[in-house]
């Protein structure tokens, strides 16, 4: 979209013309779509604006902002670190005002991960610090109790993960009528996760007339279905797509055999990465991620790690841990909010075709380091410093014997990583073999740490992998006049030509260090030429969520049935077995589940009484006995004093009842301290016990 209301049009404060009154024009233009304060934002948003440290709206915040703010849905497509959470937490702050401590949660942000819930409410309390709004957080793994007495504080504004918020409302029965903005941050994620039942099943709860607003750095075809059926007319905003990766971000590949993966992290984190930058490793298991964090133990690199099966209080202490800077190596993001990045990426032979499936579907080309060309983004690690390390690791495990067990669970967890992980296309699996990459040369990186004295042996190296001899077996061993000498030398003759260009274009290919990303072949690039595939297939692959077994089911085939409807049946009751290879029988799909109000199944662990018994525990919800009889007028006027003291006496009492009693609210709380004081004290009674045995 070009014009967004409020604001000038982009080419206006670009374009500047030689005539005064149109200089004059568009910097009149440019001032008035600068910062946040042309926005007509609450005043107290903008103190908190300005404490939080921001000065101008981003590119996603200036389209966004505007439109939220007229009350339109929108789905906005950025890339990631531009500034989107921002740009939905500013007009939500200017919609919801202030603090409504009856009318209930107002507004509603649903993450894919705990991690970002968290961080989405430390920026709220950040930007909104002068609005008096309350938040409350509702995630995964985090106590239910605690999670059922932050909804009776009514808070204004709820973060959640949608299956636990899910089960939250069916536990509690909520209505969510009151709920007036909702937010799906990083929406693909969200369905990548396998949340899409959970959303729609929220979606059915939500009330019509609400504002909805879809964040995400991608759009696949399952989040557009999504987004025409939750959202009414919406605008879609599409920024930076075309670069998929920040241009800060740097992106470096390393060749290595599977064997020295480890020993080729430790050569970048001793050798080339500074020991003050934070720095993040991902890995393919949590087994993988255990291991890790045992070995740099043992070395003395201060790390700490995080996976998603790892106990919620744990997580939240490991990336405590990393974003105070007491420890340099876990989980984060790089390359955010025009800072800048650099990813390494080890890639070992299987892994080959992968990495041209990421530069097909990035649009960029794959330099490789060669000979030739040295200044490639893929290359290799200086074998001398590999051999140092993995020697190093050696020793290490032979003296360890918990890193050897260690280190054999997660080979296995990567064996059954590997049944799981899907193939790549067919297309890079084929221009994989005609890249050089299994003899690229040493990276760039480590020549210009002077790492570069391996030429000659590498040099030597790859002559001697390239020799091959000029004769045959039969020019070899025969005799110079023998029948089999002198008709390979007419055969060799007669094929020169077409041996000495075969030669030249395998000379030529490895000289080449592109990769070719257009889907059509070179020398048919014509205008009258039309390609058989689309010119964002790759891009369309890359953003869809592949689900195997979803488009497999309509693929198999059934000979027990006679009919069709016999088929279907059979179709229905058996799924494919990858560990058994074969279609196997599967229970009723409705079997533990439970029918909610839209019409869905669901599992019937949402539905635990568990509320109940905290309400009983807590004793919410028990009214005050009121008296059955109501007072009759003569009963009242005869209580009613007449004399002065006695009217004063009755105000005095008056006064001292009101600031007895207490809310709702207040109650709950106070029952909540009490219980957390008892299981202090039991606490303290255990731990004294204890110690006396």
């Amino acid at each position: 979209m070009s014009n967004v209301p409020g604001f000038a049009d982009p080419n206006a404060t670009i374009e500047i013309s030689n005539e005064d009154e149109g200089d004059k024009v568009k910097k009149k233009n440019a001032r008035k779509s600068g910062g946040f304060q042309s926005m007509n934002l609450n005043y107290n948003i903008l103190k908190g604006i300005a404490k939080r440290g921001y000065k101008q709206p981003t590119p996603i915040q200036r389209k966004t902002i505007p439109l939220i703010l007229e009350g339109r849905d929108i789905v906005a497509m950025a890339r990631t670190g531009s500034g989107k959470t921002a740009a939905f937490l500013i007009p939500m702050f200017e919609k919801l005002k202030i603090r409504s401590a009856k009318a209930g949660a107002r507004a509603l942000i649903l993450s894919p991960t705990r991690e970002l819930a968290l961080q989405t409410l430390k920026f709220i309390k950040e930007i909104g610090r002068f609005m008096g709004l309350k938040a409350a957080v509702i995630l995964g793994g985090d106590s239910m109790d605690d999670q059922f007495s932050a909804i009776h504080g009514n808070p204004d504004i709820i973060v959640a993960t949608p299956g636990r918020f899910l089960h939250v409302c069916i536990e509690m029965e909520l209505k969510l009528n009151s709920i007036e903005y909702v937010v799906f941050d990083e929406a693909d994620r969200l369905f990548e996760m396998g949340l899409g039942e959970q959303l729609t099943e929220i979606v059915a709860k939500l009330p019509d007339t609400r504002q909805t607003v879809l964040f995400s750095a991608t759009l696949p075809k399952v989040l557009v279905e999504f987004a025409k059926a939750g959202l009414s007319d919406p605008v879609l905003i599409r920024l930076d797509v075309e670069s998929k990766l920040p241009s800060e971000l740097q992106c470096w590949y390393f060749t290595i055999r599977p064997e020295e993966k480890l020993a080729a992290l430790l050569v970048l984190l001793k050798t080339y990465i500074d020991s003050n930058q934070q720095t993040v490793v991902f890995s393919a298991t949590k087994h993988h991620v255990e291991y890790l964090h045992m070995v740099m133990d043992h070395i003395g690199i201060s790390n700490t790690y995080i996976y998603s099966n790892l106990d919620p209080s744990a997580r939240k202490i490991n990336a405590a841990k990393f974003s105070t800077g007491k420890v340099k190596s876990t989980y984060s993001r790089c390359a955010r909010a025009g800072r800048s990045g650099i990813a390494f990426s080890l890639i070992s032979p299987d892994e080959y075709a992968y990495l041209v499936d990421l530069h097909l579907f990035l649009g960029r080309p794959l330099t490789i380091a060669t000979a030739v060309n040295k200044d490639g983004v893929v290359g290799r690690i200086p074998q001398s410093l590999l051999e140092e390390q993995h020697s190093s690791l050696i020793t290490l495990h032979e003296n360890r014997v918990d890193l050897v067990s260690t280190r054999k669970v997660s080979e296995n967890g990567y064996e059954q990583y590997l049944r799981s992980r899907p193939a790549a296309s067919l297309d890079s699996n084929r221009r994989v073999k005609e890249l050089p990459l299994s003899t690229c040369s040493i990276h760039s990186i480590f020549r210009k740490l002077g790492e570069d004295d391996e030429d000659e042996r590498e040099s030597l190296l790859d002559k001697m992998k390239n020799y091959r001899p000029q004769g045959t077996i039969f020019e070899i061993c025969g005799k110079n006049k023998s029948q089999e000498y002198l008709t390979m030398k007419q055969k060799r003759a007669f094929h020169n030509e077409k041996i000495n260009t075969h030669h030249q274009l395998v000379q030529q290919k490895q000289a080449e260090s592109g990769l070719l990303v257009s889907n059509a072949d070179s020398n048919l690039q014509d205008d009258n030429y039309i390609p058989y595939l689309p010119s964002d297939q790759h891009t369309e692959e890359g953003l869809a969520v592949n689900n195997f077994q979803k488009e497999a089911s309509g693929a198999q085939l059934d000979l027990v049935g006679d009919s069709e409807d016999t088929l279907k049946i059979h179709k229905q009751l058996k799924v494919w077995d990858r560990k058994k290879k074969k279609m196997v029988a599967v229970p009723d799909a409705r079997t533990g589940k439970i029918k909610t109000e839209s019409g869905a199944w669901i599992p019937a662990t949402y539905k635990s009484n568990r509320y109940a018994q905290w309400k009983e525990k807590m004793k919410v919800g028990q009214d005050e006995e009121d008296d059955d009889e109501t007072p009759t007028q003569r009963d009242i006027l005869k209580r009613k004093p007449y004399t002065h003291w006695a009217r004063h006496n009755e105000k005095v009492k008056s006064k001292q009842r009101k600031s007895e009693m207490k809310t709702s609210d207040q109650i709950v709380k106070a029952r909540i301290i009490a219980e957390k004081k008892k299981q202090k004290q039991k606490k303290r009674q255990r731990q004294k016990q204890i110690k006396e045995i």
